[in-house]
């Protein structure tokens, strides 16, 4: 792609970002490699130096890219990964206990791919993508919000489910065994919508 798109209905300084994720999920620019400068995104695209930046800056913050003063922008690494050897259903770790496990589905939605899942999921951004939110319980007390995106190809029935009966982990793995994964763990402030799904007071952001 040597020009943005002349589609007017979406902004070039987004289309540069579309431009951006693509590459990376091809694996032209791979984790921690260089991307061209922003003076070469201008020549590239021939729009204003305002315009790129606000494109990088924006990824930036979506921690797709990071910038590294007097050296360049690079794509940004991933959050500590691993593989997984082994994923349980929660339902299971649950009952294993010795306790009852209820789930309460607050949402179940096709939605497009923003440029951060694109990514992660090899796909253009605005591609369609399945989202659950789930509110797992053991004994009544709520324990884990569940947050799932899932790739149509990979499990076409998912909103047809009923995830008061089944869990997400039992649908995926009947129609979709696992054949490897990556996990990432980090601590934050939780936002005020999941405390509230969780029932439990404490800093929020």
């Amino acid at each position: 792609m040597d020009e943005p798109s002349a589609q007017a209905s979406t902004p070039i300084f987004q289309q540069i970002k579309d431009y951006l994720v693509g590459e990376i999920a091809t694996g032209r620019w791979k984790e921690g490699e260089l991307v061209p400068s922003e003076q070469a995104l201008v020549r590239q695209f021939g729009v204003s130096r305002m315009t790129v930046n606000r494109a990088v800056r924006e990824l930036t913050a979506e921690q797709v890219l990071t910038r590294r003063q007097g050296s360049g922008t690079y794509v940004a690494p991933r959050k500590y990964q691993a593989t997984l050897v082994e994923i349980r259903n929660i339902a299971d770790e649950v009952r294993a206990r010795g306790h009852r496990h209820a789930s309460r589905l607050h949402l179940l939605e096709e939605a497009p791919a923003t440029e951060a899942l694109a990514l992660q999921f090899g796909l253009a951004a605005g591609m369609p993508l399945f989202h659950s939110l789930i509110v797992h319980f053991e004994n009544e007390v709520p324990i884990q919000l569940e947050d799932r995106w899932v790739n149509p190809a990979c499990a076409p029935a998912y909103l047809a489910q009923d995830f008061a009966s089944i869990t997400p982990n039992e649908h995926l793995m009947a129609v979709a065994p696992l054949q490897g994964a990556t996990y990432s763990l980090e601590a934050s402030g939780a936002p005020r919508e999941v405390t509230e799904l969780l029932g439990i007071e404490g800093r929020t952001v």
